[in-house]
């Protein structure tokens, strides 16, 4: 299986991904916002479900061809390092499209709805699909052998401080929204640090992984 090495590797490498606000995040956000505690954990569940299909994906198919193949490997790696620098870019120069996040109205959909809802936009976050698909099989290790199983896990690892971040993001919202509503700039500077840090993050995968 993975060594403990490179699983706390990447749990590390998953948190930073994970803290910085994008799609799904700012769903999670404004569904506790517009629809409190109980939508917005509902949703990161939902969300969480839509991830993980993802890491399946790519343990059962995806994932395998792309650690067989150098050249595959390099344009993913590539491909998905100038995309986070893309999210990076755009999220700074709109970091104050977190305000956004306030506008939810309307009737209060049901529990099933919500889950489908996050579900939807976890097998549809850009950000997640890239970094299962380029980052995720440069910390599978070749010589242990089950490269599936270790792909799961390692997918595992992530949903599972998905969970923990994405909560913690929507129970702050659900509590404390009369405060962010007094002082929206302060999600725009959130948004605008996790710019900076997506872009770090996209120029670090460029410059490691693979050499063979």
């Amino acid at each position: 299986m993975v060594s403990p090495d490179r699983l706390l590797a990447f749990a590390a490498l998953s948190l930073v991904l994970i803290v910085i606000p994008g799609p799904s995040v700012l769903f999670v956000i404004g569904r506790a916002l517009a629809r409190g505690r109980r939508a917005a954990l509902v949703t990161v569940v939902g969300n969480t479900a839509g991830a993980y299909l993802l890491v399946v994906a790519v343990a059962l198919g995806v994932g395998t061809v792309v650690e067989r193949s150098v050249l595959l490997f390099t344009v993913l790696k590539l491909a998905g390092a100038a995309y986070l620098v893309h999210l990076g870019v755009r999220a700074w120069r709109e970091r104050g499209a977190l305000r956004a996040a306030f506008t939810g109205d309307g009737p209060t959909p049901g529990g099933r709805r919500t889950f489908w809802e996050g579900f939807a936009v976890g097998v549809a976050n850009p950000k997640t699909i890239v970094f299962f698909a380029a980052v995720l099989p440069q910390f599978v290790d070749r010589d242990r052998g089950h490269v599936t199983a270790q792909l799961l896990l390692l997918g595992l690892v992530f949903n599972v401080i998905a969970v923990a971040c994405d909560s913690v993001w929507g129970l702050a919202a659900a509590t404390a929204r009369d405060w962010f509503a007094r002082s929206p700039r302060r999600l725009s500077l959130v948004g605008g640090a996790g710019g900076l840090a997506m872009i770090g993050l996209g120029v670090t995968v460029a410059a490691t992984g693979r050499k063979d």
